[in-house]
This record gives C-alpha cells, structure tokens and sequence, in this order.
C-alpha cells in the first residue's frame, strides 16, 4: 500500500457502513469505492505525500497543487466530509461551484480546494476549484485512486513559488 497519511492521528474512527451510507444520504452521492477503503484504513488526515502536478498554472503554482489533507468521512471533526467546514460549507460560504464533493483542503486557507466533480456519469473524476482564477476548474485525475496514486512529495518542486 502507498503512504498515503503522515504519522498524526486519523480525523475520524475508521469509517463503517453505516457511517459511510448516512455520510453518502447527506451529500446525496455515493462516494467513490477508493475513497472509502481509505477511510476504513485511515479515517482523513494530513497528507504525506502532498503535491499533485498540473497540466496547467493554479495559484499555487506552475505546475501542481500543494494539498494539505484528506477529510474524514464522516460529520464529527471539523474537517469532515460533513463537519464544520465540510463539503455543503465551501458552497454555500465561500460560494464554490456545486460540483460535487469538496474532499480535501490546500494550504491558501480556502482559496483553492480539491473536489471529486459529479457533472460527467460515471466515477467522479477528481478536480482543483482555484477561488484566485475566478473558481476555475482543472481536472487532476479521472479517479480518486489515480489521485491518490499521482501524489508526490512536495520536495519534488522547487519552493521557489
């Protein structure tokens, strides 16, 4: 298995059926299989490997996005699917798109959020929101796993940015 989480503690308990079909019923979407696997593993976290490249420039950077952490699946921490600052609060407070699923956060303190985007059938594929670039969308990965699978460590950029 990648090291996908550093060595803090999960977010949330490791997520059961339950938990994860009342989390779903709330968002009304079904979470991807990978993403839930995870979270049985590893309930949410801040991220080891913490870099994603881009095809394409983001306020971040030329070439990638740094992401900070995972939420949980679950509504109990504060960075929780649907906790706090949960995925229904980045719409409705910040005005983000109404995608999808806003899962994992970035170092700029919400300008840019990561989100799996439900507009296509199928698996959702897995997109950067950059609030700085007017919430323009740029697509990361085609599916949570290849997300997972394409992250990197940040000493893998220069932090010249």
């Amino acid at each position: 298995m990648i090291e996908v989480f550093g060595d803090e503690r999960p977010f949330e308990p490791p997520a059961d059926d339950a938990l994860v079909a009342s989390v779903e019923a709330e968002l009304g979407l079904r979470l991807p299989a990978a993403y839930v696997e995870l979270a049985r593993q590893h309930n949410g976290g801040h991220l080891a490997r913490s870099a994603h490249p881009t095809e394409s420039r983001t306020s971040w950077a030329d070439d990638h996005v740094e992401v900070t952490s995972i939420a949980a699946i679950g509504r109990t921490a504060d960075e929780s699917l649907c906790g706090t600052f949960g995925s229904t609060f980045w719409v409705t407070e910040w005005g983000y798109p109404d995608i999808g699923v806003y899962f994992a956060d970035c170092p700029s303190a919400g300008h840019d959020m990561i989100a799996l985007d439900y507009r296509s059938p199928g698996e959702p594929s897995v997109v950067h929101v950059d609030q700085e670039f007017d919430y323009r969308i740029t697509r990361l990965a085609p599916s949570f796993a290849a997300f997972i699978t394409g992250l990197v460590h940040s000493s893998v950029y220069d932090d010249a940015y």
